[in-house]
Parts: C-alpha cells; structure tokens; sequence
C-alpha cells in the first residue's frame, strides 16, 4: 500500500512541477523546445475526468492464447529464408508455453543465447514450389499494475546490460543532453523515470504515416526536432532516455491479440487478422520495485486517433485513464516476443535487425520488406482459450 500511495504522490507532484516548468520556459528550452502539443498541454487547464472511460488494467487473472503465424513466399529466387518471433519472455505477467510448426522447408527453432530470444528459422532450397512455414505458440498473459509488482532482483550485470547503448539507442550526445534537461529537479530514479514519461507523452506525438511501427532511431529524432512516430519510435525514445541517464530500461516488441476489455479501439487486436498489430512497450528498473511496466506511446497514440479530434491534452477524459494507468502497467491483451536490440538472424545474409518484431523473410536478392510484403505474405491469427 505504501508504494502505491508513493507513486501516486510523485505521479502528482511531477505533474505540477513539469506544468509550471513547461510554462516559464517556452521561450528558451533549446532542443527541449515545445512542440505544439506540449503547449496545448501546458496551458489546457484540468478536465474533470468522465466517468464513462475507465481504463483500470488489474493483475489476477491468467488468459491463455494461441498465436499462429503463417508466411507464404510468392516470388523464389534461388534460396529463400524466414525467421519468426515466438514468445520468449517469461515473468510475472507472461507465461511462454509451447510451440507447434509445420513447413514444406526445412524448420528448427533457433535461440540467440545472449539476448534469450526464440524464433523459427525455416530455409527453403530453389526447387521448393510455393515455400510456406505456419507456427502456432500458447501463451499466457494477465494485466500489469504498480502495486501488484513482486520486486524482481537483478544482478549488477543485468542492470548494466540494459543501460548499454545500442546502433539505434545511443546514450550520449543529444541523447543525454535532453534526458538531463528532462529530469531536471527530479531525485529519486522513480521521479526521473516519471519526468522522463511526461516529457515524452508532452513532446511526442503519434504520426500515422510511419511506416510499420516506426525504425527507432531516437538520435535523428531529437537531431531533427520531429519527435513524430509510432511505438517503436515513442517508447525506443523513453528507453533511450532513461539508459542516458543510467536507469535500467528494455523495449519489449510483441502483438496486440484481442480487444480491450476497457473500451478502447486503438488499444485493441482483431483476432481474426493481427496483421498491422505489432506494439512495443517498455519497462524501467526501480530499486525496490523491479520493473515497472510504461507505454507512452500508447498515450500518444489514444490522443491522436481514439478519437476523430486530435486530443491535446493528457488531462482530457478520453486520455486520462490510459495516461495513469501506462506510467507502471499495461494491459494482458498482448502478447511478448522479446526484448531484443541488434539482433544478428542466424544464417542471415543482411544487416543486424535494430528490433525483431515482424516475420523477417530474404532471398539471394536481399532482405523482403515486412512492412509491404508484396513477395512476402504473411498472416497472423490468435484465439483464447
């Protein structure tokens, strides 16, 4: 009870500082300044909250779900590869179950040992006709909140490890610069992991013409001052931040599987046809409380497109709900793949993957575009149990 009310406290208490500070300092915060939607922010004064959105993610209760995957090559070129994700978190929130596979290739799952990372490789020789590998993966899943959270130990090496700097995270420069300028007053990691929340869902917003779900690169983001994008942009930017400043966080790449039990259509997976729903998230390790589950990119997302008006306040009843609840939990309508960066597929020819959230498929020409599989189709399903 004591760390609830505590985060509740700082919740509160950062709110009203980061306000004042957005205020005095419009005119002169550098490469910190104001986006459009920051100022609405800013100067909105308080919406009462309605008491028809609620948005109230409680732990309890295990969903269990199976999650198939089907590719079927269209254009052969001599040898053709395929990697595919398969849920390889386990934790206090997910249980990775087993997997079953067929294929008119050669199959094995492979697992990249430093990074605990599962997937399918499938290989298929010029003379197969119409290649095609379908996975399907059990999984059990429950919502997350902060004051449901076991503190989960790590060692120094692990801590270490996910405050390392990545191809697309890097942790100095205008990485660290900005997560300084963010934090600043803050002492505790707890306040610094809540400034850097709220300076994220103020100044970044949710753009629909990314592609996929975005590439991740936080350094051109803060270079060019466009702090649009989508989860893999938004959270990787939150993770970056925080790995600046040396407080342990991960991006977790999964999928949307099922509805929001809440309501919300943009936190929602059609379990029918899950194509389009991957999502990253995030966690930050807070001494004494393990990792707490964030999403601000899903705050950004819900007041970009919940609703046909472009919400620019975190404070409106529509936002408000999933702006609280995604600072330390997140709903178990979603599925882990892996907490992977810089991830070398075996047998790969092509570059090291910056995440590995999508099927990933290439041939003697290169790598096939998973985010327009034109020669690459791909189909993913999930049904509960």
């Amino acid at each position: 009870m004591r760390r609830q009310v505590s985060l509740l406290y700082i919740r509160s208490s950062l709110m009203t500082t980061a306000r004042r500070s957005l205020l005095k300092g419009v005119a002169s915060m550098g490469a910190l300044s104001l986006s459009p939607l920051a100022f609405a922010q800013a100067i909105s004064p308080a919406i009462a909250p309605s008491p028809d959105r609620v948005f109230t993610p409680l732990p309890g209760k295990w969903r269990t779900f199976e999650v198939t995957t089907r590719v079927d090559v269209l254009k052969t070129d001599g040898v053709t590869r395929v990697w595919l994700p398969v849920p390889s978190v386990n934790s206090d929130w997910q249980k990775s179950e087993n997997s079953s596979f067929s294929s008119n290739g050669v199959t094995r799952l492979r697992t990249d040992s430093l990074q605990s990372v599962q997937m399918l490789y499938a290989e298929f020789p010029a003379s197969v006709d119409k290649p095609y590998v379908e996975i399907t993966s059990r999984v059990q899943t429950q919502n997350r909140a902060p004051s449901a959270n076991s503190p989960v130990i790590e060692d120094a090496a692990t801590l270490k490890y996910f405050t390392r700097a990545t191809a697309l995270l890097p942790t100095d420069g205008i990485v660290k610069t900005t997560a300084t300028k963010a934090i600043a007053g803050a002492n505790t990691d707890l306040e610094k992991v809540r400034a850097i929340y709220d300076w994220i869902v103020a100044n970044a917003w949710r753009e629909p013409k990314v592609r996929g779900c975005g590439e991740g690169d936080i350094k051109t983001m803060l270079e060019t001052g466009n702090l649009g994008g989508k989860c893999a942009d938004i959270n990787a930017l939150f993770v970056g931040l925080c790995r600046s400043v040396g407080i342990p966080a991960r991006d977790v790449y999964g999928l949307r599987l099922v509805p929001s039990a809440f309501g919300y259509k943009e936190l929602s997976g059609n379990s029918a046809n899950l194509k389009g729903a991957q999502h990253c998230r995030a966690e930050a390790y807070i001494k004494g409380q393990g990792w707490l589950a964030m999403d601000p990119a899903d705050v950004a997302k819900v007041m970009r497109l919940e609703t046909p008006e472009w919400i620019k306040s975190n404070q409106h009843p529509v936002v408000k709900p999933v702006y609280q609840a995604l600072f330390g939990g997140w709903e178990g309508n979603w599925v882990a793949w892996n907490m992977a960066h810089d991830l070398t597929l075996p047998q790969s020819k092509g570059d090291r993957l910056g995440f590995f959230m999508y099927p990933i498929g290439e041939n003697i020409e290169g790598r096939f575009d998973s985010y327009a599989p034109d020669d690459f189709k791909y189909q993913i399903s999930a049904r509960e149990i």
